[in-house]
């Protein structure tokens, strides 16, 4: 048994695997070379919520979690072990702006560098105010 149109089915298969593979061709062809922001942070001595490396790769899920503790379930104040955490003898709020933004203000330098770097559009200011500039 002899196929004559063997040439077709090898052309469809290559026109299929072409097209299935097509995201990751297009994917490839216009990745850009990003160069990892420096951060500034705050010079001060204060203490943050939790370590640098935790903050880094959970702010987010932190920030989640006390959005929907503070609307949901009105707690107010960072509590750790039972214990309501302060700082220099202030309870610390579970707020974006009354806590966190307090040492990181500079938003261009601080959040903007790593969203931008990892193309993540957060919507802490769809209810937030954002932050004025700081001018230097």
């Amino acid at each position: 048994m002899k196929i004559y149109d063997g040439w077709k089915i090898i052309l469809g298969i290559v026109i299929g695997i072409a097209f299935f593979t097509m995201p990751i061709w297009l994917n490839l062809s216009s990745a850009q070379s990003k160069v990892k922001p420096k951060l500034v942070y705050p010079t001060d001595a204060r203490q943050c919520i939790d370590d640098k490396d935790y903050m880094n790769h959970y702010h987010m899920d932190l920030l989640n979690y006390w959005r929907d503790s503070v609307v949901r379930l009105n707690m107010r104040y960072v509590v750790r072990n039972g214990v309501v955490l302060t700082h220099n003898g202030q309870k610390l709020e579970m707020s974006l702006t009354l806590t966190c933004l307090k040492c990181h203000s500079d938003k261009k330098n601080f959040c903007d560098q790593c969203h931008n770097y990892l193309e993540v559009k957060p919507y802490c200011w769809d209810c937030h105010v954002q932050p004025k500039e700081v001018l230097k």
